[in-house]
């Protein structure tokens, strides 16, 4: 196979910069090629975190550059890793940040505060949907009603509620998760 004359030269000139084995180390990426941070830079970014251990890799980098332009400069990832290295870098958790909820009113007495929730869905004999809203006294754990419904919509609800108005009288407070339970629930209203 030919060699072409680009090739030939940059291995002649590295034949003679490196020596006859240069080509076999370049190769196989020795660890013979100087990748190493130098020793003074390296120092340097040690003593500027002993000074300042707030600051990460980022700013010592940009004090590296202020203090010293005239030599290639460190990747982020570099002073980052040779502070890894001496132990000081601080691992963090990850921040999870919890909803806050407000806090939920207790019914000390009968009738002061009701729950109600639909219960799901069933499927009946006539391949129809049951949703049960139910509605229970937060005190007493009374279950108040028990409706089968044909649908989640509010005008059944409100029905089932104003009967239980009219029966019970009116609460301090009702509870409710304001959500649908099952995602069948959503495409029925």
């Amino acid at each position: 196979m030919p060699v072409r004359p680009q090739c030939f030269s940059s291995q002649w000139i590295r034949d003679n910069r490196c020596g006859s084995c240069g080509r076999f180390l370049r190769a196989i990426g020795h660890p013979a090629v100087n990748t190493a941070t130098a020793f003074q830079v390296e120092n340097y970014i040690l003593n500027v975190k002993r000074e300042h251990p707030s600051w990460g890799a980022r700013k010592i980098r940009e004090r590296l550059l202020r203090r010293f332009a005239d030599i290639p400069m460190p990747a982020k990832s570099t002073v980052h890793a040779v502070l890894d290295r001496h132990g000081l870098v601080e691992r963090r958790g990850r921040l999870r940040r919890r909803a806050q909820g407000t806090a939920l009113s207790l019914g000390q007495r009968p009738n002061e505060l009701w729950c109600t929730d639909y219960k799901g869905e069933f499927l009946l004999g006539n391949h129809q949907y049951c949703y049960p809203l139910t509605v229970t006294d937060h005190a007493s754990r009374y279950l108040l009603t028990c409706e089968g419904l044909s649908s989640t919509r509010e005008n059944y609800a409100f029905t089932v509620f104003e009967r239980l108005f009219k029966e019970r009288g009116l609460p301090a407070g009702i509870r409710s998760d304001n959500g649908l339970s099952h995602p069948r629930m959503r495409c029925s209203t």
